[in-house]
């Protein structure tokens, strides 16, 4: 038998299990009322007396059996449900408070006495429920709290939520300190007595730990007590995260699951996502709306994550955004529904990143869709992958497609063309191909060597055999490049007729440009030729060194962008040089107004990329543009270049470097035939080297000739000069490492003022280099990009490696000698393609002694080199061919 107690100072926690929650809860709620009076408590036998709702009396009798740690109760009443009821319980809680007041409980005399019972006391009986495993139920709840931060001195806001877990054991829920069993009430003297799976429990208890459920420590109105024991999470995303894969794991369980009406996370399931596309009459703009199926309704998804972005502006931080996993979400209020939805980041993510705020609050029209210039649509492409139900827009759609894979089917080489494209080389065919089609237009941005030109010509003569070419194409490029573009016309496709505008008698071929496939003009002619270019509608036109448009304002600039034409291309291997507002030119001529204006672009692109160095602004803009931008540098395509590409640039001669040489020419072809007729020509070779090498030096640069020509001559006299500091400008933007070979040490010098003054490093060797090895080192080091060299002094003896590209300013005639000077890049240890340019003033005595160098070796070696052959060799013929005029 247990041992009865002196319960002098009786605490709640000691009797609480032995009590149902509801039952606690209504007997807490009447000894709050004053309902419940102590008569009296001897041993540990407590009599007691309650108030019913209806006024009646009922009478207590109430044992209480000390256990290890706590009572067990056996509490009688004389109401209906005659034990352990709502009155027992108020008469423990009544005697438990009198205790903490120092009030003795009365004693029970002769001359009080105790209510006669209303209802007669039966024999309880106690009937054993079969055992079975219960059913868990968590019931989730949240509760607003405000109060008054002293502090900040405003009313606080927070909100609490917690879930209750208990379990139901036939119908009758049970929770808290693990008994072996308990006893709920059938009918009156009537209890079922139910046996607990406590092992199960622990079981489910152990398994919200795993999901990172605590037993709450601080009492919440969230959840009522009577829903069971109170859990909560560390975190709103804890919750949110729970919400989604671990409650479906639980409801599969066959948990049971009550979410009260004031839970905040009571998400409503999203049913489907869908877009919906609308294209203009025109083809020349779309409308988007993304939206959500909740509840049976559709709601516009794109007002809601703009206003999500301006209070987490961190949801377009792609640092953030890749660090949340594809489960992670966010919680949004639709407010026509009064409830939340759960958004996963797998879902969101290629929308945010793909649109963004910019493109949201910008292109979001009344009717909550977006309005999108056709250019956009291969943005669509990130969005489609995402299991998103598309509805109409077809065609946007096979665009999207189009412009997200433009080279999923190669375009075949068209017939005549009398070259073997390298694979790259195809896939920029392809590319031109595909944007023709599309009616769009683009940049082809290859490092230079890699044949723009080339790419371009077969893109032309594509149209021309596919009868396409209605109209002519119209190429627009400095005035150094024409003599480039109608040798590689001639050499790659010699069938279509190509007319060069330029020169003072252009004016008598204007009416002859409908007859032409390629139309041949430059910058500098532009506004001059304007009314007879602007007559035309072209097949396309062209910009080749594009970079020249970079300034919007320019006269070269507003003359392109009224030009009428079915595609517009650039051709530039530098885009974008110093800042973007060079590519916003390039596009406001390719694609006027799809960039915005110029003060827009500025705003939204220049200056958080420039200045704040905003990394979610520049994605966004590399975004917009890759579909229009194709570049190939050296180094991704170097496994398709030979080891050595050797590239010849034609350049014509400035006008002051013209007249110069035709008066020494003419000078010099006098002297030179008055030394033979005097002398004979073995001993007139002196005079034939100085001759050539003074025209040599004009090609070179005027300044070259006297101290007179250097003080009244500049680089800008010099086409070399100028072609060869434009190509070291893009080199070195592109991490080229240079050689660049002279044989003029006087030329390597003015080479140096210039880089000098446009801030470009090098080092130099000359034959009046001391210390050889420092200038080697650094270059090797890659400390410096450049590396200036003449004939006697780098010839032989140099390991150059970290070269990729050599420039001949001046030709060498020997072939030998010539290919030894580039082999200081290409040797044992290189491991990069090298790229060798020669340039060659056109029409000069550097391209005639190229012309016989080809045909007659021994006697270009011979004139230039000293050989023993010149007297048997130089000839009237060889004579008037070397010192012809420039234009014969």
């Amino acid at each position: 038998m247990p041992k009865l107690l002196d319960i002098q100072n009786l605490q709640c926690s000691q009797w609480r299990q032995a009590i149902q929650l509801g039952d606690f809860q209504r007997g807490k709620d009447y000894a709050a009322r004053g309902r419940s009076s102590v008569l009296q408590l001897q041993n540990s036998t407590l009599t007691a007396q309650c108030k019913g709702s209806a006024g009646q009396t009922y009478l207590q009798t109430i044992t209480l059996l000390a256990q290890d740690t706590h009572y067990d109760i056996n509490g009688r009443c004389s109401c209906y449900v005659g034990y352990n009821c709502k009155h027992v319980v108020a008469a423990l809680l009544t005697l438990e408070q009198m205790q903490k007041e120092g009030q003795p409980p009365p004693s029970l005399s002769s001359s009080v006495k105790a209510p006669a019972p209303q209802h007669v006391t039966q024999a309880l009986k106690i009937t054993d429920a079969a055992v079975q495993r219960p059913t868990p139920q968590l019931t989730f709840g949240s509760v607003t709290l405000k109060r008054y931060d002293a502090r900040s001195k405003r009313m606080q806001t927070t909100i609490q939520h917690r879930a209750a877990l208990a379990f139901d054991y036939h119908g009758h829920q049970c929770s808290g300190k693990a008994t072996a069993n308990f006893l709920v009430s059938t009918g009156p003297y009537q209890r079922l007595r139910i046996t607990r799976d406590l092992d199960f429990e622990n079981r489910c208890r152990e398994q919200l730990k795993k999901f990172g459920w605590q037993i709450s420590l601080r009492r919440s109105d969230a959840v009522p007590e009577s829903a069971g024991d109170a859990y909560e999470l560390a975190s709103e995303q804890a919750w949110l995260i729970f919400m989604q894969q671990p409650l479906q794991d639980l409801r599969a369980q066959e948990w049971q699951i009550l979410m009260l009406p004031q839970f905040q996370f009571n998400l409503l399931p999203v049913e489907q996502w869908y877009a919906t596309l609308e294209e203009s009459p025109s083809l020349d703009w779309f409308a988007l709306e993304l939206g959500i199926e909740v509840a049976g309704q559709s709601i516009s998804l794109l007002p809601i994550l703009l206003q999500l972005i301006r209070q987490s502006p961190k949801l377009l931080d792609p640092d953030y955004i890749a660090q949340r996993s594809d489960q992670d979400v966010v919680l949004v209020h639709i407010s026509k529904l009064g409830q939340r939805v759960a958004l996963p980041y797998a879902r969101i993510r290629p929308v945010l990143m793909t649109l963004g705020e910019l493109y949201i609050r910008e292109a979001l029209t009344d009717d909550n869709t977006l309005r999108l210039p056709r250019q956009e649509a291969a943005r669509l492409t990130e969005l489609q992958a995402q299991g998103i139900e598309w509805h109409g827009g077809e065609g946007i759609q096979a665009l999207a497609e189009r412009l997200s894979q433009p080279l999923q089917s190669l375009c075949p080489v068209p017939d005549g063309l009398n070259a073997t494209l390298r694979d790259y080389q195809r896939d920029g065919l392809t590319w031109l191909q595909n944007l023709m089609q599309i009616g769009m237009g683009g940049i082809l941005a290859d490092d230079m060597g890699l044949g723009k030109t080339l790419q371009t010509l077969a893109h032309i003569l594509s149209e021309k055999n596919a009868q396409r070419l209605q109209q002519p194409a119209l190429i627009i490029m400095p005035t150094s490049l024409i003599a480039n573009w109608q040798d590689e016309a001639q050499r790659f496709t010699p069938q279509l007729k190509v007319l060069c505008l330029h020169g003072p008698q252009r004016k008598t071929l204007f009416t002859q440009i409908t007859e032409a496939d390629i139309v041949i003009s430059t910058y500098a002619l532009l506004s001059r030729d304007s009314q007879h270019l602007l007559a035309h509608d072209w097949h396309m036109v062209i910009l080749d060194e594009a970079q020249t448009i970079k300034n919007p304002h320019s006269k070269a600039a507003l003359c392109v962008s009224q030009l009428r034409a079915q595609q517009r291309l650039c051709l530039t291997g530098t885009p974008l040089e110093n800042n973007l507002g060079e590519l916003w030119s390039l596009f406001n001529f390719l694609m006027p107004g799809w960039l915005g204006d110029n003060k827009s672009f500025t705003r939204q692109y220049r200056t958080p990329i420039e200045k704040q160095a905003d990394e979610q602004r520049l994605a966004h803009l590399k975004g917009r543009l890759k579909p229009f931008i194709l570049r190939r540098t050296k180094q991704q395509v170097a496994s398709e270049l030979p080891a050595k590409t050797e590239i010849t640039h034609h350049i014509n001669l400035t006008s002051a470097q013209r007249d110069r040489y035709e008066t020494l020419r003419l000078a010099m072809d006098k002297k030179v035939r008055d030394a033979i007729q005097r002398v004979g020509a073995a001993r007139s070779h002196i005079v034939v080297l100085e001759a050539l090498l003074r025209l040599r030096q004009v090609c070179c640069d005027l300044r070259l000739l006297s101290e007179e020509d250097a003080k009244q001559h500049t680089s800008k006299a010099s086409a070399k000069m100028q072609h060869l500091l434009a190509m070291l400008r893009t080199f070195t933007a592109e991490g080229r490492r240079i050689l660049v070979f002279s044989q003029f040490t006087s030329m390597l010098a003015l080479i140096a003022d210039e880089l000098n003054k446009a801030k470009i490093s090098f080092v130099q060797l000359t034959g009046q280099t001391v210390d050889r090895r420092t200038p080697v080192e650094r270059f090797q080091a890659e400390e410096v990009p450049v590396f200036l060299i003449s004939l006697k002094a780098g010839g032989v003896g140099l390991n150059l490696t970290a070269a990729d590209t050599v420039i001949h300013i001046d030709p060498w005639w020997n072939p030998a000698t010539e290919a030894q000077a580039s082999d200081r890049a290409y040797r044992i240890g290189q491991t990069k393609p090298v790229f060798i340019y020669k340039l060659i003033a056109r029409g000069s005595v550097e391209e005639k002694i190229q012309h016989l160098q080809e045909h007659k070796a021994a006697l270009a070696s011979s004139i230039l080199d000293g050989g023993s052959s010149v007297n048997s060799s130089l000839d009237d013929a060889t004579i008037e061919a070397l010192l012809a005029p420039l234009n014969a």
